[in-house]
C-alpha cells in the first residue's frame, strides 16, 4: 500500500514555537520503523496551503504505539503549517509508507551516539523511546542542544527515558544560557564536550539529526576527530536557514 489515511485527534505545544500532532491510523496496520519519516499532506487541501500540501516529518513515537502516528514540527509562517495549526480534530490526512535509513544499528556492541538540535530531537525521541521499550543493551548518548531550555522539546519525556534505561545517558546543552537553574550543560557540542563523555568509548556509531546547518557543522567536527564517514548517520531537517543560529555559524567556521 503506498497511501494511508490518517485522521488528527490531537495536537499540543510542546516547546517555544513547536507543536505536535498526533494522528489515528484508523487500523491501518501502519509499521515504522523507529527514526523514519513520511509525507503528510491534507486529503482536502486548505485553501491556506494551497501548492504547499504535502511536507515531510519525522515520526517522533515508539513504533509499539500501534493506533497513533505522532509529528512535531517548529511552528513557521507558511501555509501548510498555519493550515494545519487551525485544522479542525477529526481531518483527514493521507501519508505515505514510511522511509529512511535514520534507524538504530544492530550490533549491540557499538554504542550510539546522537548529537540532535532542535526539532532534529523528532526521530532520535522515536530511537530512545522504542530502544528503552525493547529493553537493547546498546548503550546510547544523547547530545541535545537548542538555543533556550525553553526551546527544548520532550525533555521531560527524555529525562523520564533516562532515569528508566540504565544504558542511556542524557547531555543536554543550551547556546544561551539565560539561568543558573539549568542543570545541564552550556554552549555549543564541540569536541571538547565530546570528549567529556564519550572518552575511551569504543567503535560508537554517530547519529547526527538536525537543521541542515547544525548537520554540516556536526559531519566536520566529527571529521576532524578522525571518525569515518561509515560511522555517521545523518536526518537534515530543511525548514530552518543557517543564519537563525549565528551559533552554528561559528563553529562551522572551526571546525
Amino acid at each position: 500500500m503506498g497511501e494511508y489515511q490518517m485522521t488528527l485527534v490531537d495536537r499540543q505545544e510542546i516547546a517555544r514555537d513547536t507543536m505536535a500532532f498526533w494522528y489515528d491510523t484508523n487500523g491501518t496496520g501502519y509499521d515504522f520503523r523507529a527514526g523514519q519519516h513520511a509525507d503528510f499532506g491534507f486529503v482536502h487541501p486548505p485553501a491556506a496551503c494551497e501548492g504547499d500540501n504535502s511536507r515531510t516529518f519525522s515520526l517522533a513515537n515508539s513504533p509499539h504505539d500501534k493506533a497513533l502516528a505522532m509529528i512535531a514540527m517548529r511552528m513557521r509562517d507558511t501555509g501548510f503549517k498555519t493550515a494545519l495549526k487551525t485544522a479542525a480534530i477529526g481531518t483527514k490526512f493521507k501519508v505515505s509508507r514510511p522511509r529512511g535509513s535514520f534507524t538504530l544499528h544492530k550490533d549491540f556492541a557499538r554504542p550510539a551516539v546522537f548529537l540532535a538540535g532542535g526539532i532534529g530531537i523528532t526521530p532520535v525521541r522515536s530511537i530512545l523511546d522504542w530502544a528503552t521499550q525493547e529493553r537493547m543493551p546498546h548503550r546510547l548518548y544523547l547530545f541535545y542542544s537548542n538555543r533556550q531550555a525553553g526551546d527544548a522539546a520532550f525533555l521531560e519525556e527524555l529525562e523520564g527515558l533516562a532515569a528508566r534505561n540504565p544504558c542511556f545517558t542524557l547531555i543536554p546543552t543550551v547556546t544561551r544560557l539565560m539561568s543558573t537553574a539549568w542543570p545541564y550543560e552550556s554552549g555549543l557540542i564541540d569536541r571538547a564536550l565530546l570528549t567529556r563523555y564519550l572518552q575511551g568509548l569504543h567503535g560508537p556509531i554517530y547519529y547526527v539529526s538536525g537543521p541542515s546547518g547544525m548537520v554540516v557543522a556536526m559531519i566536520k567536527l566529527l571529521q576532524s576527530a578522525g571518525v569515518s564517514d561509515d560511522d555517521m548517520r545523518t536526518e537534515e531537517f530543511g525548514d530552518y536557514k543557517l543564519s537563525e543560529n549565528p551559533a552554528l555559524t561559528n563553529l562551522i567556521s572551526k571546525s
